[in-house]
């Protein structure tokens, strides 16, 4: 057994990296365990920079190896010929799921996790999100408020480099930001004419972790601007973009108190009843199968939801003979993993004399509008709206991280529910934005109307939006026929 450590820390993603900065800052010996490969911050970007005719299929997958090796992992909207070295083979990883209930487990065993490929929006609760459970009954209320976090939240976003705006709304509490990305002419456009149709609901440039204006302190890391050059799954030799790899893990090891093994896999934890708590961790290697064990007096499971759940699973005693912590039976049971969505897409007539370089590794975001002030009995809570894909002239694509019904560009002022929870019906007869009727090749005017835009959907070629072409929408207003007429509209959407 090694015992040379105050502190041990399983995973080397967002907050294993963090947890082992926070603890070699303050002094403490720590091990990093992480049970993937080792990676080198810069030396193993390996397809950084190289374009598509670098690669075998032009970045793309042939479909044998993608049903063989990732049937999985294609799932995420990062896994491309460029970045699938950042995923498990799901062949040499399986899972079962029960009978229809799939479950598209993502995963990258390599030191910095999932930290290489996550979408860096960073966005503060207010106390309307930590006091949601008490006010509205359901769940059980959260010990905390936003005035406790608010200084960690300050403090991670000075470190970490958050690009953004202080836009001054109680729903969506400002912070520690750099300057902002700029919006292109059409997000502009678009945002005018919300806010003067509905001054409550806002657009706003999304809060990234992406560094515009370097501080001292992340230039002595190694850090730089972002370069705009979209890249950022493929891992980012400017430390731009925040990652375990570029941030956290260079700043516990120049304390010279970091010890970090990879390719080692945590199986279990050991509890000693006698100093009623865990001791140690038992390891193998991923490599030659031995095992070992490493104790230390404190011991941080940063292994991701899943992982850390299966390392507690695994530690039985005889205290914890269902694992660790599990006398309520509940371990493993109501998780939540990163959720993804679907996408769509609009066309904006007009801004044919403006271009801009449409690489911005950022978007626009709508916070949430409903039961801020006014309550709504309809709906009890409601998420802000991330637009993933920027607002371009000619083409604008967006997509919900929360996977629900999206509708066309133009329509997005009317009212959309997020969620899952019901759409705003009283809004549904508010004229559409499509202008004059343009035709499509589903062959419907007025697109951006909500009842147009679900029969095109539900049109003779759905072949057309599967591929995320584009909606037609105008920049003049004109009443759509199903204008005043509620009852049409929601049958649409029923």
């Amino acid at each position: 057994m090694t015992s040379d450590f105050d502190a041990i820390v399983v995973g080397s993603g967002v907050s294993g990296g963090w947890a082992a900065k926070e603890l070699t800052e303050r002094g403490l010996k720590v091990l990093l365990l992480e049970r993937g490969r080792h990676i080198t911050h810069r030396e193993d970007y390996i397809t950084e920079g190289k374009g598509n005719w670098e690669l075998p299929y032009r970045g793309q997958i042939p479909e044998t190896e993608l049903a063989n090796d990732y049937a999985i992992q294609k799932d995420c909207y990062a896994f491309t010929d460029f970045t699938k070295h950042f995923f498990v083979n799901d062949r040499e990883h399986p899972y079962e799921t029960a009978k229809g209930r799939p479950f598209s487990y993502i995963r990258g065993h390599h030191l910095g996790g999932r930290s290489l490929q996550w979408h860096r929006q960073c966005y503060r609760w207010s106390d309307i999100d930590f006091g949601a459970n008490k006010k509205d009954g359901h769940g059980v209320d959260w010990p905390i408020r936003y005035s406790h976090i608010a200084p960690w939240y300050d403090h991670v976003e000075a470190f970490a480099g958050i690009s953004g705006n202080n836009d001054g709304l109680p729903q969506l509490p400002d912070g520690v930001f750099q300057p902002p990305f700029k919006m292109n002419c059409v997000e502009k456009a678009v945002k005018a004419r919300m806010e003067a149709a509905f001054p409550e609901r806002n657009l706003i440039i999304g809060r990234a972790a992406h560094l515009t204006e370097p501080t001292d302190e992340q230039l002595e890391l190694g850090r730089g601007r972002c370069m705009n050059r979209n890249e950022c799954q493929r891992g980012c030799s400017f430390g731009a973009y925040f990652s375990s790899l570029s941030a956290t893990l260079p700043a516990a090891e120049r304390t010279g108190r970091l010890s970090i093994v990879t390719d080692a896999i945590v199986s279990s934890v050991n509890y000693d009843r006698e100093e009623n708590r865990v001791t140690s961790v038992n390891v193998i290697d991923a490599n030659t199968k031995s095992g070992k064990t490493f104790s230390a007096r404190m011991i941080f499971l940063c292994a991701s939801t899943l992982g850390t759940t299966q390392i507690m699973l695994n530690s039985v005693s005889e205290r914890f003979p269902n694992g660790l912590g599990n006398s309520s039976g509940t371990l493993g049971h109501y998780l939540m993993d990163h959720i993804g969505g679907s996408s769509t897409s609009g066309i904006f007539d007009g801004h044919s004399d403006k271009y801009h370089s449409p690489r911005r590794p950022n978007e626009c975001y709508i916070p949430r509008f409903t039961n801020l002030t006014d309550e709504d009995p309809r709906v009890l809570r409601l998420s802000g709206r991330r637009e993933t894909d920027r607002l371009e002239a000619g083409h604008s694509g967006r997509r919900d991280r929360h996977g629900t019904q999206d509708f066309p560009s133009a329509a997005r002022p009317l009212g959309v529910r997020h969620r899952g929870l019901r759409r705003d019906a009283a809004l549904r007869t508010q004229p559409c934005l499509a202008g004059q009727e343009q035709e499509r090749s589903v062959g419907h005017a007025h697109p951006a109307c909500r009842l147009c835009s679900w029969r095109e959907r539900k049109g003779d070629d759905p072949g057309h939006f599967g591929r995320r072409r584009g909606y037609a929408a105008g920049s003049r207003l004109a009443e759509c026929s199903h204008v005043g007429k509620p009852d049409t509209a929601r049958a649409a959407n029923s």
